[in-house]
């Protein structure tokens, strides 16, 4: 935190004290994004993540499709419009992805689908 100036205020009892002005640092945002991963293994999850660059990445509160029906229209439409009620999806967990061979934006309305999804 900068300090930017100190200040000298008389309290009401006529005493003075030192006073510090700072910057205010904004709250940090949360930088987690739902995304959907694919793997070579072809695994299929979603979760949260921070940073996706490269072949590793660490998700939190991941889930795996380990079945999709038609109705979805492949790993894309699960990133734009989640599961439907036909596919098998796992529990959340914190993991750690290797092998990635994408990584997808997931619009809103599929996240929550994806966190309401339970096991069919």
């Amino acid at each position: 935190m900068e300090i930017l100036k100190t200040l000298e205020v008389m309290r009401s009892d006529g005493a003075t004290k030192e006073v510090e002005i700072c910057t205010v640092e904004k709250a940090k945002k949360n930088p987690e994004r739902p995304v959907l991963v694919t793997t070579a293994h072809r695994g299929v999850f979603f979760g949260y993540a921070d940073k996706t660059d490269g072949t590793t990445v660490k998700l939190t509160r991941a889930r795996n499709c380990v079945y999709w029906s038609a109705d979805v229209q492949g790993f894309m439409g699960l990133a734009a419009t989640g599961p439907s009620a036909s596919c098998r999806i796992s529990p959340a967990a914190d993991i750690e992805l290797r092998d990635v061979t994408s990584v997808s934006e997931v619009t809103p309305k599929a996240a929550k689908r994806w966190e309401d999804a339970p096991w069919n």
